[in-house]
């Protein structure tokens, strides 16, 4: 009963945030912004592939987590057909992407489009990492992406379907021309084996790490709303718009290019909506630490008066 009066609470606040906030105008974009939706996360593709080239990983990992951060969001747009192409080519660059980062995006946008439609409600297997401790849920990251292809296979219509696992066969094809590439000692043929590795390990790490980040990170402990926002404009920057994430449930129509404004506008109209940060502010981390260092204290104190009768009495 309880958690029914929760859940209704929830829904009459969304409905009061959709009707108060202007946001139709939001979902415009014009050809500059279409162009760079399309072609943000390449120029990081292969900076982090000539990186790898010449062995320097530690600049090839930060440019690689570029890549997989601006395609995340190019990927998330599309689902939503906010990127400002038509369905053709976006269903295009997903097939492009899905190959790039090693994972089926058509699979994924299925249980993504029922991730919507039932936040974190019992059919919601994106937002199942939410329920879990934040150990569990980094642990479960690879059975966590399986779960959601074999689930996204399922709801997915015919078309979808073929259109995924024409991906699972493009990224089988690459990973077989690596492995095969490795035999060869031509200096050409050995730098790009080194290349595809790279990209291959990398990418795959980062799949694995999506559920932490993008789901538990931007959905756990929500009690007035279904998701966390971000408001530091460092990590903004550096996420590429991808934490204002409270925005995105309540308005999936506005591209993650007018995330911003439409974060200032939800401030202003219900800031209750948008107070449950993904980062935790320098006050929470003190008071965090605060509680954990009193019953730390207290365990001990108990410890000690335990372990002599007389003490505890004249304690």
């Amino acid at each position: 009963m309880k958690a029914n009066n929760t859940q209704g609470n929830k829904s009459i606040a969304i409905k009061d945030a959709i009707n108060a906030v202007q946001w139709q105008d939001l979902r415009q974009l014009t050809r500059g912004q279409i162009a760079y939706n399309i072609i943000l996360p390449y120029p990081f593709l292969l900076l982090s592939w000539w990186f790898a080239s010449q062995s320097w990983y530690v600049l090839a990992c930060g440019a690689s987590y570029l890549f997989f951060a601006t395609a995340f969001r190019q990927a998330h747009d599309g689902y939503h057909h906010s990127l400002g192409t038509g369905k053709r080519t976006t269903t295009a660059i997903l097939l492009l992407l899905s190959v790039l980062l090693m994972t089926s995006l058509h699979s994924i946008r299925a249980t993504h489009m029922e991730h919507h439609r039932d936040p974190l409600g019992d059919n919601d297997i994106e937002g199942s990492l939410a329920k879990m401790s934040w150990w569990r849920a980094m642990l479960g990251g690879v059975t966590y992406r399986l779960n959601i292809y074999r689930q996204g296979l399922r709801l997915s219509s015919r078309r979808n379907q073929r259109i995924a696992y024409l991906e699972f066969g493009l990224i089988a094809v690459v990973v077989l021309v690596a492995l095969v590439l490795t035999a060869f000692t031509i200096p050409a043929l050995a730098m790009l084996a080194q290349i595809l590795i790279y990209h291959l390990l990398t990418m795959t790490l980062a799949n694995a790490s999506v559920g932490i980040i993008a789901v538990w990170g931007v959905h756990h402990d929500c009690d007035e709303t279904i998701a966390r926002t971000e408001r530091n404009p460092l990590v903004n920057l550096l996420t590429f718009n991808l934490l204002y994430h409270v925005e995105h449930h309540l308005f999936p129509a506005v591209p993650s290019n007018h995330l911003p404004e439409l974060a200032k506008r939800l401030d202003a109209a219900a800031p209750h909506l948008t107070k449950a940060h993904v980062l935790p502010n320098m006050a929470t981390v003190m008071e965090f630490i605060n509680n954990r260092w009193n019953k730390l204290k207290d365990k001990y104190q108990n410890n000690n008066n335990s372990d002599c009768p007389i003490r505890k009495h004249f304690a």
